[in-house]
C-alpha cells in the first residue's frame, strides 16, 4: 500500500525547534520530489517548501525562509522537515506530499505545486504556544 505518514509534531514554546518526519511505504520515496504543506482551519493548504530529486530546494512562504530545512534519509524511505525559531502563526497540520510524476522537479510557483501533488499523509499537528 502506499502510503506517507507523518510523526514529530506537537507543543513548542515560540522560539523553540521541531524536526517533522514523513515516512514512505510501498514505494522509493528518493524516486519522487516531496513537499510539506501547512493548513489552518479556514484557510487553504499552502505549501511550505519542497525537494526535488536532486535535493534542491524551493521555499514557498517568505516567512519562514531561513526557518526551514527540507532532507531525506533514503536508507530509511523518510523525508524530514526541520522548523526552528518557531513562532505562533507556524501553527498549523503539516503534511508532506510527493511531486508526480516520478523525478519531476518541484514547481517554482507555489500554484503550481499544489497542482502535481500524488500522495498525501494523513498531517501532524504543530503547536506553539507559551
Amino acid at each position: 500500500q502506499v502510503q506517507l505518514v507523518e510523526s514529530g509534531g506537537g507543543l513548542v514554546q515560540p522560539g523553540g525547534s521541531l524536526r517533522l518526519a514523513c515516512a514512505a511505504s510501498g514505494f522509493t520515496l528518493e524516486d519522487y520530489g516531496v513537499g510539506w504543506f501547512r493548513q489552518v482551519p479556514g484557510k487553504e493548504r499552502e505549501p511550505v517548501v519542497c525537494m526535488g530529486i536532486t535535493d534542491f530546494s524551493t521555499t514557498y512562504i517568505d516567512s519562514v525562509a531561513g526557518r526551514v530545512a527540507i532532507s531525506r534519509d533514503n536508507a530509511k524511505n523518510t523525508a524530514y522537515l526541520d522548523l526552528s525559531s518557531l513562532k505562533p502563526e507556524d501553527a498549523a497540520v503539516y503534511y508532506c506530499a510527493t511531486v508526480m510524476p516520478r523525478g519531476r522537479p518541484c514547481p517554482s510557483s507555489p500554484t503550481d505545486v499544489l497542482q502535481v501533488i500524488g500522495v498525501w499523509g494523513q498531517g501532524t499537528q504543530v503547536t506553539v504556544s507559551s
